[in-house]
């Protein structure tokens, strides 16, 4: 019996299309107290755009969208939105992809009035 390996290689290509590289872990966030307007530069593993979909800041209820500035493996760059309330935000990712999902990194913001 002849088995084609051509079926299951095109899967296999099929699902490390859909794979990610890495999750995205940050470690740092400077400055790490801000305020409206200003540009954060985070730092960590696996940032580019192909783990990292969408930054958003969070206080566990509200999650408030940024706009990425600058994005590389190692480092994000973002603004802090002009209509955000002042606290201490940690930093959330959405990952790219079909099984996407949301992570609240260890890193975390103090915005200042």
């Amino acid at each position: 019996m002849r088995i084609s390996l051509i079926p299951m290689l095109l899967m296999a290509a099929g699902l490390a299309a859909y794979a990610q590289e890495g999750m995205p872990r940050m470690y740092t966030a400077e400055p790490a107290t801000a305020q409206r307007g200003d540009v954060i530069t985070v730092t960590g593993d696996y940032l580019d755009v192909g783990c990292v979909a969408k930054v958003f800041l969070t206080d566990g209820t509200t999650d408030t969208a940024v706009e990425v500035t600058e994005q590389t493996k190692t480092t994000i760059k973002f603004k802090i939105p002009k209509k955000i309330a002042a606290g201490r935000l940690a930093v959330m990712v959405l990952t790219p992809g079909r099984d996407a999902k949301y992570i609240e990194e260890p890193v975390k913001v103090l915005i200042e009035e």
